[in-house]
């Protein structure tokens, strides 16, 4: 499948979508534009299982390569992993369990006001 050009706003809405689908809780998103040249938007979710972990971030992974979006790469997506993290070029997801989620507050450590969805 060839590299298709989506916009930032269309890939984070694909990915909220692909979240959505596998019951994603407390899905928020970060616009950090203007914080980083990394990426536009973070988006920060929760599973309630290191299962649903894994399920959230392949959902995202295969629904993003559907749409025609090669994903540039995940970590743990391993079935033991408390947190995976999906690169999707100008978006970043990351799928935690509630602990991982609560320990490392990636909210208050970008200090961003979530956008609200």
């Amino acid at each position: 499948m060839s590299q298709i050009n989506l916009t930032a706003d269309q890939i984070l809405a694909f990915a909220v979508e692909a979240l959505e689908d596998v019951k994603g809780d407390k899905i928020t998103v970060l616009n950090v534009a203007d914080h980083t040249d990394m990426m536009d938007y973070m988006v920060i979710c929760t599973g309630t299982s290191k299962r649903h972990v894994h399920s959230l971030g392949q959902n995202v992974f295969e629904f993003l390569k559907q749409k025609g979006l090669q994903p540039l790469g995940t970590e743990g997506r391993d079935m033991g992993s408390d947190w995976v993290l999906v690169d999707l070029h100008d978006v970043v997801v990351h799928v935690m369990t509630e602990e991982a989620r609560t320990f490392y507050d990636l909210e208050k450590l970008w200090d961003i006001k979530p956008e609200e969805r």
